[in-house]
């Protein structure tokens, strides 16, 4: 019997007794539903982490103090960004100073974070204009009193392309401002849309004092070089920082591809854990599939009889039933593909990272799918073909 009869044979079967195929094939459509949706969403967070990591910068190294003996002073400063500028393999240096201020702009205010920094800064944190200009190097030489907004606060504060050059107060001290940043997107505590950058010297001046930084970024001119330059910055400071070789840096520097990496193995070992879980169900959905085989094979067990005296094989009733079987998980594994997409384009879109759809999980999920027919409808099938003819035409 040809492969395209057998189809339509198992396909009658199924018509005929539609309530029990779809309640055999739910076990099949909520664990395949289980799996695409629940890898979606690891594939989705792992973009998302993927993305908001590579915004924080081109080639990113962040240089952090600790302070001396694990304290939590601050003991880097300026003179320590131009140093590490001097370093061959640095594209760019922008040292940070940050504090909390409210910003007033009309009858609009808003309390946000004021970022002291450098003309560098927007080629480091990969940020880009979207009205006017970042701070110039005559700014930041000159400590002037200008100010570029991020898009959440300019938002905040009803500012738009049209107030360019117009002033707001910072902590009470007016500020023009010269640019607007175009929207990384974020939220919460560190929105990176949500902050105010002016030169870093006004900063020291007006707000915090002294001439230390909180943080000093570094953009390495190409990938390949970043651990060998987080190295040379590395000796490089504990020298200018007169720290003996044993003692205990005052500083660390953090490595933008080393932590991506390290989050991209987090997610992907969470995505296949919850994958794992979740294929737990399309277990329990194949023992669904044995359970109604086998109740069908005893169901039809003079139809097998009166088939096999007619001259079938048991190859040929082996295959019947092992169709059948294969079109109940394939039917159940196409639908919960589609539900499972469903899902996890809602989730995607309430949570904010989009629908991140991979064509190898809808291929391992129909892979899934046939291995649960053909694991779980085997043993029916077998029974069905061993049936003894004379015994089964005297089955009642």
């Amino acid at each position: 019997m040809s492969t395209i009869e057998l189809l339509r044979l198992a396909l009658s079967r199924l018509r005929t007794n539609r309530l029990r195929a779809a309640l055999t094939m739910l076990g099949v459509i909520i664990g395949v539903a289980s799996v695409v949706a629940l890898v979606g969403v690891g594939q989705g967070t792992t973009s998302n982490i993927t993305n908001r990591l590579a915004g924080l910068g081109t080639n990113l190294l962040t240089i952090s103090p600790t302070g001396r003996g694990g304290s939590a002073s601050t003991t880097l400063t300026l003179g320590d960004a131009d140093a590490v500028r001097t370093i061959a393999t640095v594209g760019g240096v922008a040292p940070e100073v940050s504090t909390s201020a409210t910003v007033a702009a009309g009858n609009e205010t808003t309390s946000t974070t004021i970022v002291g920094t450098t003309s560098a800064y927007a080629g480091v944190r990969a940020y880009d204009v979207w009205q006017g200009t970042f701070l110039t190097d005559v700014a930041v030489e000159h400590d002037l009193r200008v100010a570029v907004l991020g898009a959440t606060t300019a938002s905040d504060l009803g500012l738009g392309a049209s107030d360019l050059g117009t002033t707001v107060t910072i902590g009470g001290l007016p500020f023009q401002v010269i640019g607007i940043l175009q929207a990384k997107g974020g939220s919460g505590f560190q929105d990176p849309d949500d902050q105010v950058m002016v030169p870093v010297g006004a900063v020291q001046k007006y707000f915090v004092g002294g001439d230390n930084v909180r943080t000093i970024g570094v953009s390495v001119a190409e990938a390949d070089q970043m651990t060998a330059t987080s190295a040379e910055i590395t000796a490089l400071l504990r020298e200018r920082h007169g720290l003996a070789a044993t003692d205990s840096a005052d500083f660390q520097v953090f490595n933008q591809t080393q932590l991506l990496a390290a989050a991209s193995s987090i997610t992907a070992t969470l995505t296949l854990l919850l994958g794992g879980i979740a294929s737990i169900s399309l277990i329990v959905g194949g023992i669904g599939i044995m359970n109604i085989m086998l109740v069908s094979v005893r169901e039809r067990t003079r139809e097998i009889g009166i088939r096999k005296a007619v001259g079938a094989r048991g190859r040929d009733i082996l295959a019947q039933f092992l169709v059948e079987a294969l079109t109940l998980s394939l039917l159940g594994g196409l639908i919960g593909i589609v539900v499972g997409l469903t899902v996890s384009a809602l989730i995607g879109q309430v949570a904010g990272w989009g629908f991140a759809f991979n064509p190898a999980t809808i291929a391992i999920a129909v892979v899934f799918s046939l291995a649960v027919g053909v694991v779980f409808g085997v043993w029916p099938a077998r029974q069905a073909a061993r049936l003894d003819p004379i015994n089964a035409l005297r089955y009642e």
